[in-house]
């Protein structure tokens, strides 16, 4: 007889991971650079990752250029809850400054500390962007308009927009009401519409008028019109067998139809040229034959066209 010797391992749990315990997100912050004289507001989320209510004592903050938004204390956490702790970075100088949060409670691993820092400067540079740089529209019919949305972003400092401009009249711009302001790190969409008045290609620039270095910030737009009716379909089938008076043409815009007849006399020939398309459209085509009867056949295979 064989025996299977099992072997029991045993780990003991620390007591304190029973009980209460604090944590933060994030446990250390920096608030980059802010224009002395500004204040710049953050919120550390305090997590109570416990299944007891956990009870903050008290709150201390290192460094001159720092201080607290509302927090009073004693404050309470229900088990794993959380509360945001508003952290405010107001530089009065132009240097790096570093600062220490000290949070008390009455967990066991109490009192822990944040780590904060920021720079103070003297001027910050704005920037904007524009997403995509450069826009293609393609092949847009004349008097007809195409729309491509792009976003505004602004970094380092608030952005205000003051106006648009554009270097042809073929495209404008629209969604923006002016003055727009742009916090630091947050981006509004605005509408880019191609409307050509003629026939040809319009390389162009449009950009926005700012506070912004740099300004005015541009992107490169490009697009082509094509005059109504530049465009036609050639078409061309087998003869049908049997006693043939003629031919229609029908054409619609899916493969399974339904389908108009855009001939107005019956086709002597099995070729056909459509010169109603228009440009951009997809159209599908099929032929029927008609019999000295006036007696007409089913539908033929359908043929696809992609206008430019």
């Amino acid at each position: 007889m064989r025996f299977l010797s099992l072997g029991l391992l045993l780990f003991l749990v620390p007591v304190s991971a029973w009980g209460q315990h604090l944590a933060c997100s994030p446990c250390s912050y920096d608030f980059g650079k802010v224009k002395i004289g500004d204040s710049v507001s953050y919120s550390i989320e305090l997590t109570n990752n416990a299944s007891k209510t956990l009870t903050i004592l008290s709150k201390s903050l290192k460094g001159s250029a720092f201080s607290f938004g509302h927090f009073p204390v004693p404050i309470k956490i229900s088990p794993w809850s959380s509360i945001e702790l508003p952290v405010i970075f107001t530089p009065k100088t132009a240097r790096s400054t570093d600062g220490v949060i000290t949070i008390t409670s009455n967990a066991p691993d109490s009192p822990f500390t944040i780590d904060i820092s920021g720079i103070g400067v003297s001027d910050v540079a704005a920037q904007l962007a524009i997403s995509p740089a450069k826009l293609s529209f393609g092949n847009v019919t004349v008097g007809s308009s195409v729309s491509i949305q792009a976003t505004l972003t602004a970094s380092k400092a608030e952005v205000t927009i003051s106006s648009d401009r554009s270097t042809s009249s073929e495209f404008s711009i629209a969604g923006l009401n002016f003055p727009v302001t742009i916090p630091a790190g947050k981006s509004v969409p605005v509408t880019i519409q191609f409307t050509p008045s003629s026939s040809g290609t319009d390389p162009a620039k449009v950009g926005f008028v700012s506070n912004a270095t740099g300004s005015p910030t541009v992107a490169d737009v490009t697009g082509t019109g094509v005059a109504q009716g530049s465009y036609s379909v050639s078409l061309a089938w087998d003869a049908s067998s049997g006693s043939v008076l003629g031919y229609n043409v029908y054409r619609g815009d899916a493969q399974a139809g339904p389908f108009q007849q855009i001939n107005t006399a019956l086709e002597a020939s099995t070729n056909y040229t459509d010169s109603t398309v228009v440009s951009g459209a997809t159209y599908y085509y099929v032929t029927t034959a008609v019999n000295a009867e006036g007696q007409q056949s089913a539908y033929s295979n359908a043929a696809k066209a992609v206008v430019p």
